[in-house]
């Protein structure tokens, strides 16, 4: 950093505390309310449909306090920390929130904490709260795209703590000195190792979400408090890029048209329910299964060209084929293939014990065998896939997955998202009503005219 320039989180802080609905480009205003319909809307599918996160929801709601915020799916009213801890867990543990069109998960941290805040703040506007979630995806993009990432740390609670921290500050209406002061406050909620993504047998690769989104919450409150930051929090000698990045970042382009071009407009919005990662490979398996009118009983291998991200999806194989657990089977290309091309579709209803024990899936997974191609490595954006199915009379068949549902050749439209949400809300733990679910989808289409935000929380 130049010795007379500022840390680039002042320059960011100051972005969050001052956007408004005005300098939002339409891709950018579209996306920040399609991220809330789906996070909310994912959410409540995990709070009936995720085994893996009812220990955590049952202990906030036992913990009790101020009734402040919402726990989505529940209904109950806990403090905005708690909320934001349940919400941001469930948001992300069916690996169906959306995603960035280079990776990681930045909304499943965003939109709870934004939401827990506004409901403490009292009368938040649909306008400001867009803003402050357009404000939270573009600072997430900025800092994904333009660090020295080696895959060694999980991005999505690594930079999402600060881009929840950002958008929470913004629908509180701290200044931007204070809003410095959240990004630096929650520099102490800075974490995740990448084994939580690719081990095995552990439930922290589905909720990490929520340690961001409380993270989050807890430091903007503490701002508006008074408690101070890190003034040199970014790029100070022992600050985050130098911590966790080696150094490594593009000053530059991570400050390039700041304020002006919000980068979360090209968000993607998941159809399947898996890592993304995956959706090239599950799209190139179902059609050309479609294609060759193929059944999974006349394939006698399926194989999966993988870069070094694929492979970690592969590693260990045994364990990858046959998982042991619904968080680990959302990881796992080989079952993800398999159960793709036996149901030419990947759903929610698909991933409970009875589906993961499925004898066709399981069956025609131990048939997947990984090819390693570095081609295919994930340098920036998401790498495309590329499936051989190889039928028992010795035809090859093969084809890249580009173009898959939800991908930026093929994005997911409101409608696609209206209906997604109704499917999800129908599994919540406490489905709202049909008459609630169709209200909260028009609210937050509508979003920019709503008065207060509430409206549509109090309704999941």
């Amino acid at each position: 950093m130049a010795a007379d320039a500022r840390d680039v989180s002042r320059s960011m802080a100051e972005m969050a505390a001052t956007v408004t609905l005005d300098a939002l480009s339409g891709p950018a205003l579209e996306a920040a309310k399609m991220s809330i319909l789906d996070t909310l809307g994912v959410a409540l599918a995990a709070s009936g449909a995720e085994p893996a996160v009812q220990g955590l929801v049952d202990l906030v709601g036992e913990d009790g306090g101020r009734e402040e915020s919402t726990v989505w799916g529940r209904g109950i009213r806990v403090p905005a920390t708690n909320a934001a801890f349940a919400n941001g867990a469930m948001a992300h543990c069916l690996d169906f929130d959306d995603q960035t069109p280079w990776g990681q998960h930045a909304s499943s941290s965003v939109v709870p904490a934004a939401l827990a805040a506004s409901e403490r703040a009292g009368t938040v506007t649909g306008a400001d709260l867009i803003a402050a979630v357009a404000a939270g995806q573009d600072i997430f993009a900025r800092l994904r795209c333009h660090v020295g990432w080696r895959k060694d740390w999980n991005l999505s609670s690594v930079a999402g703590v600060y881009a929840a921290a950002a958008a929470a500050s913004r629908v509180l209406d701290l200044p931007s000195t204070t809003l410095h002061h959240a990004l630096g406050i929650a520099s102490q909620q800075s974490a995740g190792i990448a084994e939580v993504i690719t081990g095995t047998g552990s439930d922290l690769r589905c909720v990490y979400a929520g340690f961001a989104a409380r993270g989050a919450v807890t430091a903007a409150l503490l701002a508006q408090r008074g408690l101070t930051g890190v003034d040199l929090l970014f790029e100070g000698p022992y600050g985050v890029f130098n911590t966790y990045f080696g150094g490594r970042h593009d000053r530059d382009a991570m400050l390039a048209d700041l304020g002006t071009d919000f980068r979360g407009a090209g968000t993607l919005y998941k159809l399947w329910p898996s890592v993304g990662t995956s959706h090239s490979h599950i799209h190139a398996t179902i059609e050309l299964l479609a294609e060759h009118h193929l059944e999974p009983e006349d394939i006698e291998e399926i194989r999966v060209f993988v870069g070094d991200y694929h492979q970690v999806m592969c590693t260990p194989l045994d364990d990858r084929r046959a998982p042991e657990t619904l968080v680990d089977a959302k990881f796992s290309l080989p079952f993800l293939v398999a159960l793709a091309a036996v149901h030419r579709s990947v759903r929610v209803a698909h991933f409970t014990d009875a589906g993961l024990h499925d004898d066709r899936v399981r069956s025609l997974a131990v048939k997947v065998t990984p090819v390693l191609d570095t081609s295919l490595d994930w340098k920036l954006e998401l790498p495309p896939g590329r499936v051989e199915v190889v039928t028992n009379d010795g035809r090859r068949f093969q084809r890249e997955g580009s173009g898959y549902p939800g991908s930026p050749q093929a994005p997911t439209t409101w409608d696609q998202l209206a209906q997604k949400f109704r499917e999800c809300a129908g599994v919540a733990a406490h489905p709202p009503t049909p008459a609630n679910v169709e209200s909260v989808i028009d609210l937050v289409r509508d979003l920019e005219s709503v008065p207060d935000v509430a409206a549509i929380v109090r309704r999941v």
